[in-house]
């Protein structure tokens, strides 16, 4: 499944929270843990889109 995946770098955080972000060309979106790519979050691009923008704008603050 992964070898048609476009993953990004790692983003990291302290300690071991390292996601990946990637795209197909089919028009998906995926968000995995690095190391287990194989087993990724998968939803379409513009889901995946609306999630990093509603993040930027604080709406997963209170999450923090």
């Amino acid at each position: 499944m992964s070898s048609d995946i476009t993953w990004e770098a790692p983003f990291c955080g302290e300690g071991n929270s390292c996601f990946r972000l990637g795209t197909d060309a089919t028009g998906n979106g995926y968000i995995a843990v690095a190391g287990a790519e194989e087993t990724p979050l998968t939803d379409s691009r513009d889901a995946l889109r609306r999630m990093i923008l509603d993040i930027k704008a604080g709406k997963a603050d209170h999450l923090l």
